[in-house]
């Protein structure tokens, strides 16, 4: 399929284009706790999050592209800058800490870049650089687009190392088959191995320090109504975690035309196909479980990417999947990322694709 079709399957370019006249609303009462507290702001493109030690957090940025080179990225015309930041946040101060390639639109919306980040063990971060196409995609953004489609780690003393190219696994590989594309989300650290979400390729990948990919698992395309006719809709894996019974849990944003209702939860387990764990969700952008087992999961759009006015929302979903009730579904656009907080609260990034108008919000939800 053409790059024009892939988009239109993952991301309606109309939504991208009018982002930054939406406003974002008054932030109302999370249920049964107090209202969200903005922790951090001007933010360019906030995208996944990471906790840190004494009440800090890491968040990456997807930064707002660049004046060159230009070139056709997967919302057209696009350019690229160092702009993208792995951010650490003390106090509401924000240390942009390092650089990293980003590709946006001429006013610098709608970057691809970086998209998620996870803390190790021994100290090392490690982020996920998106791009939202294929190797040809970045080769026009020479040097500048270099970290595009990879996995990188990055040192305390502040060194860019690339770990594994993702982009070059899907086009050697394509495991799902349905044509190379590549977006690399979100981001699992475990041991000395990382799970990553490609949203490109509808894939699931294990990554180790050493750089060596393995499939885990692949999201086929399904058919759903579309204007009276069967439509064959991308599944579209964003969100990664281990839930509480050992098992990788996926969330799903779905392609076109993103249906509301139609977006899953998926259990994996390597070996296995992907199993639905939870249904009756629109556009998942990620998902978190906290220490009771409960899983929260921030949709982009909770009345679907192709509304007029698409808001996000944040639902808790009860340890068996069979309860899913609303935390917050007001006020938010765009939130892109969710991550639980040491004490208990839950940090949102809120208008993760707005360069420069980005938040983190803290909500209280006891």
């Amino acid at each position: 399929m053409d790059r024009a079709g892939l988009l239109v399957r993952r991301f309606p370019v109309v939504v991208f284009l009018s982002i930054l006249g939406l406003a974002v609303l008054p932030l109302p009462a999370a249920v049964g706790g107090a209202g969200p507290t903005v922790v951090a702001s001007g933010l360019l493109s906030p995208r996944g999050l990471a906790i840190g030690a004494e009440g800090s957090f890491f968040v990456v940025e997807a930064g707002k592209g660049g004046a060159r080179p230009c070139g056709v990225g997967p919302l057209g015309e696009m350019c690229v800058g160092r702009t993208g930041h792995l951010t650490h946040v003390s106090a509401g101060t924000l240390d942009r800490l390092i650089r990293l390639s980003s590709i946006a639109l001429e006013d610098g919306s709608t970057a691809f870049g970086p998209h998620d980040v996870a803390l190790s063990e021994a100290g090392p971060l490690f982020a996920t650089i998106g791009l939202g196409g294929h190797l040809e995609t970045r080769e026009q953004f020479g040097q500048r687009g270099a970290m595009l489609g990879t996995l990188v780690r990055v040192t305390q003393a502040g060194r860019v190392r690339i770990i594994a190219d993702l982009a070059a696994f899907e086009d050697e590989n394509d495991p799902a088959g349905d044509g190379v594309d590549s977006d690399p989300y979100a981001i699992l650290r475990e041991g000395t191995r990382n799970i990553v979400t490609d949203a490109g390729g509808n894939s699931l990948l294990r990554v180790s320090d050493r750089g060596r990919i393995r499939t885990i698992a692949v999201f086929p395309n399904r058919d759903v109504d579309f204007e009276g006719e069967p439509f064959s809709m991308d599944s579209v894996p964003t969100g990664v975690v281990r839930g509480p019974d050992g098992a990788l849990y996926v969330g799903e944003l779905t392609g076109f035309p993103f249906p509301v209702g139609e977006a899953r939860v998926y259990r994996v387990v390597p070996g296995q196909d992907p199993e639905v764990w939870a249904t009756g969700f629109t556009n998942v952008i990620d998902i978190a479980f906290d220490a009771a087992g409960n899983l929260y999961v921030v949709e982009i759009a909770h009345n679907s990417l192709a509304s007029d006015a698409p808001t996000g929302a944040v639902l808790r979903v009860s340890p068996d999947g069979s309860t899913t009730t609303v935390v917050l579904d007001q006020g938010l656009s765009f939130p892109t990322s969710v991550a639980i907080a040491e004490n208990g609260n839950l940090l949102v990034t809120n208008c993760g694709v707005c360069p420069g108008d980005g938040e983190v919000l803290e909500i209280d939800v006891p």
